[in-house]
């Protein structure tokens, strides 16, 4: 995750939105405990010197309590955002760089990357080259 970038995460309940975001905590170093942000909305996180948001908006049901909570605060350049259930809040969030739509397939699940702006594409890029090498 580098400042500024935005990752939209969508899929039915159980699709594993809130394990992707725990691994991809871990992976930047993350040590303490990752929970659902579901009824607070937003999990703030410390990596390096990155704000990272981690926002769930499965319960959010009010346009009026985004404008008044201030949550659009946290989507500046300087900061990281992951948004599960986008969806829930339409218009209000700010386009993604990568949306990841997670789905079932049997008893796997299957990923879906889409780059939605110059900073996704590098994003995807990137991540197809680390993959090749494993």
């Amino acid at each position: 995750m580098a400042p500024g970038r935005v990752l939209h995460l969508s899929g039915d309940l159980g699709t594993g939105k809130t394990t992707l975001v725990r691994g991809l905590l871990r992976a930047l170093g993350v040590a303490g405990p990752v929970k659902s942000p579901t009824y607070a909305w937003v999990e703030p996180y410390m990596v390096s010197s990155l704000d990272l948001y981690h926002f769930d908006f499965y319960r959010f049901d009010d346009r009026n309590a985004w404008l008044s909570s201030g949550l659009s605060d946290y989507f500046r350049p300087d900061a990281a955002c992951i948004v599960e259930w986008p969806e829930r809040a339409g218009d209000l969030l700010p386009p993604p760089d990568l949306r990841v739509q997670l789905s079932y397939e049997g008893e796997a699940r299957r990923a879906a990357l889409t780059a939605h702006s110059a900073a996704g594409e590098a994003w995807l890029s990137s991540s197809r080259r680390s993959l090749a090498s494993i």
